[in-house]
């Protein structure tokens, strides 16, 4: 990516022009989500809903991703808060985390490629049918769940496995 961009990340040098990045890459990811919002306020209104009430949908929407933004950022601060406190635990983290972006690349990749073979092979039966007619809404569930399996074990592993001792005592040339 950086053959092709390169010249537009040189350009940014201070760290307050990452705002306008990440203004950027916001509108790209909330424009489809703010489209599916319109439209269920436009069917909303079609169905006779009195304007207050309409009116509501757009600020419950900003209320829920707020509260989930927020979340997020203060989880994430005080991940990498412990993760950049020392060089193991930086390594451990990246490792936890690259593993489970390939275990969630793989369970949404899994369950496209199955709906797409289900329907174009007209597959039939149980599991058929299954595949063909599987609500991405539970791969969403299935990856929220993912990530908080995935934490709690790395988490229960590096307390009670002890790795942050065993590589300091190693560091330090100790048998441990």
């Amino acid at each position: 990516m950086y053959r092709f961009f390169g010249r537009w990340m040189q350009a940014i040098d201070h760290t307050w022009q990452m705002f306008f990045v990440g203004f950027v890459f916001g509108i790209g990811f909330d424009t489809a989500t703010e489209v599916l919002l319109l439209a269920g306020t436009a069917a909303a209104v079609g169905e006779g809903l009195p304007w207050y009430a309409v009116l509501t949908l757009p600020l419950l929407f900003s209320g829920g991703m707020m509260l989930c933004d927020s979340i997020d950022g203060l989880f994430m601060n005080y991940a990498y808060g412990w993760a950049f406190a020392r060089p193991v635990r930086k390594v451990y983290y990246n490792i936890t985390i690259t593993a489970l972006s390939i275990g969630v690349a793989f369970l949404v990749g899994g369950v496209e490629i199955a709906g797409v073979l289900a329907s174009e092979l007209h597959l039939h039966g149980w599991l058929g049918d299954y595949l063909a007619s599987f609500n991405l809404n539970t791969a969403g569930y299935l990856v929220v769940g993912l990530f908080v399996l995935v934490w709690a074990l790395a988490l229960t592993i590096w307390r009670w496995g002890r790795i942050e001792a065993r590589w300091e005592a190693a560091a330090r040339g100790e048998r441990g």
